[in-house]
This record gives structure tokens, C-alpha cells and sequence, in this order.
């Protein structure tokens, strides 16, 4: 009778009562915590996104402070835990923390144009690379060599390469390589690969490319061996336990902006510009790890 009598006096609210009491549930922190799943080991991330930051700070009219985290796990665990309200993440931990927590939201990602084609792209690959001066030529040729993947959590790094080039290979990545680690970072599995301290790893042919243009390695010094079918790219996301009227003006700040920090931004990420992302979009990633 009493969760009766609490349901129908929520019912019989009036509107601006029940609106009030919805805006007193939901979350206005005084700083706005924003974290990322680690892309480099060189120009900190947080620099790329600077404009951003700053930007978000002047909307929100609060202080917007930088979580570094050390692992796409804590990336992940900061914002389930409130400790972080928006995030950059990989297509598979931002499924992995929906999972845990389906108020999650998915709300912009970016639109990169294709080096080699020339065309706008909302999605990337997963490459298998090797030195293109070594002797491992053919992905036979790597069989009882040593591989680095980047992340448990990584998408291009692991997901797709545990669950789809294992399936077309017929064994596990355990069985087939002869020693196998992880490395972090994207662009840590690149310099691994070219300095010798692995054979092969699997990469994001997006961070791959930002690590050529960085000057780190040369495209000629990469061979691919596999490329994985689309991937869509990170999505933006933030916890959806934040006030309505905050969400709003961050989605405002990623999707309809034309400063010129807007600007800056898409420079540092190398993009074309910034699109909406839903949930949706990564369902290809849901059915995998399923």
C-alpha cells in the first residue's frame, strides 16, 4: 500500500513540481570531470582536446578538469563511479561501460577523411603490421613470433582481433603466437613493431596514421598484412545522471560550434568535423563480444 501511495502522489504532481523534482536527482557537479581511453605516449591527449576543454568551460561556466587515466579500465571505472562526467572512448569500452551502466550516453564522434581514398569516414580498421624491412612478409610467416596487442578493452587492439581475425585464422592468438603482451597505448604498439621489441601488432588504421603524421615512423617502414572490415569510430559520452540543461549545452559545444577553438580542435584531431553518435552505432561491437 505505501509504494502505491508513493506512486500515485509522483503521479499527482503537478508539472513544474515534478520537474523540480527530477532537476534535484540529477547531477550538477561544480567541476565537470572529462577523461579519455589513452591514445600516445607523446603529445599528451589532453592537449589535442584542449580547445575543447576550454570551450566547455566557457558554456558550462564552471572549471572542466583533466582525469588522466592509466588504463582504458580506468577510464572506463571513473566515469561508472562518477568520478568522471565525459569521456572519449573506444567503440568496445564505451559498449563495456553502457553495459555496466546503460545511462552511458553515446553523443558525438568524429568524421575523419580516408587518407588513402580521399573520402569522408565515420569508421576505421584494425590492421595486423609488421616491419616492412623484416622477414615476416605473410601472416604464416608469424606463426610462433611474438605479437602486441594495445588494450583489453582496446577495439582495433584486441576485441578484433580475439573474436574475428582468430575466427578466420582457426586458433586462438595465444596459440598461434609465440609470446604475446599488451602494450597501453596505441602508438606504443607502433614504435614496439618498428623497434624491433615485437613482430607484429595490431593497431587502429586512424592512430596508425596519426602516428605517421607525427613523424614517429614513416609509412613505408609498415607492412599490413590484415585489415579488419569497418569499425566505427570513439564515441564521446557522458553519464546520463548529469542535469538535462548541462547535457544539452555539451552536446552544443561538440555538435554546433564554429569557433575558432571548434576549429583548433578538429585541426589536433586531424578531422573533418564532429557528428552525432548513438547507441545504435556500435551495435557490430555489442554482437562481438556477446
Amino acid at each position: 500500500m505505501l509504494a502505491l501511495a508513493m506512486m500515485s502522489l509522483s503521479q499527482g504532481l503537478l508539472p513544474g513540481m515534478a520537474h523540480a523534482e527530477n532537476a534535484a536527482r540529477c547531477e550538477r557537479p561544480d567541476r565537470l570531470k572529462f577523461s579519455f581511453v589513452p591514445q600516445s605516449n607523446g603529445r599528451n591527449d589532453a592537449e589535442l582536446l584542449a580547445p575543447l576543454l576550454e570551450e566547455l568551460e566557457e558554456a558550462l561556466r564552471m572549471p572542466v578538469d583533466v582525469v588522466q587515466p592509466s588504463s582504458y579500465g580506468t577510464a572506463i571505472e571513473g566515469l561508472l563511479a562518477g568520478m568522471v562526467h565525459v569521456a572519449r572512448l573506444g567503440p568496445a569500452s564505451y559498449v563495456s561501460a553502457h553495459r555496466s551502466d546503460p545511462a552511458v550516453t553515446p553523443f558525438a564522434t568524429v568524421m575523419y577523411r580516408d587518407e588513402l581514398t580521399g573520402q569522408e569516414s565515420a569508421s576505421y580498421n584494425s590492421l595486423l603490421i609488421t616491419r616492412q624491412k623484416g622477414p615476416e612478409r605473410s601472416i604464416e610467416a608469424l606463426r610462433g613470433k611474438s605479437l602486441v596487442l594495445v588494450d583489453p578493452d582496446s577495439t582495433s587492439g584486441a576485441l578484433i582481433p580475439r573474436h574475428v581475425f582468430s575466427r578466420q585464422l582457426g586458433s586462438s592468438l595465444e596459440r598461434y603466437f609465440g609470446r604475446l603482451g599488451y602494450t597501453g597505448t596505441q602508438e606504443s604498439s607502433v614504435l614496439a613493431v618498428l623497434n624491433r621489441e615485437a613482430d607484429a601488432a595490431f593497431v587502429g588504421s586512424s592512430n596508425l596514421a596519426a602516428t605517421i603524421a607525427n613523424g614517429k615512423v614513416r609509412r613505408d617502414d609498415i607492412r599490413i598484412l590484415w585489415k579488419s572490415e569497418p569499425i566505427p569510430f570513439d564515441p564521446f559520452v557522458y553519464r546520463g545522471q548529469l542535469c538535462a540543461d548541462i547535457k544539452r549545452k555539451i552536446r552544443n559545444v561538440f555538435l554546433q560550434s564554429k569557433s575558432s577553438r571548434h576549429t583548433a580542435l578538429l585541426t589536433n584531431l586531424r578531422a573533418v568535423r564532429l557528428v552525432p553518435a548513438r547507441d545504435e552505432d556500435y551495435r557490430i561491437i555489442r554482437d562481438l563480444q556477446r
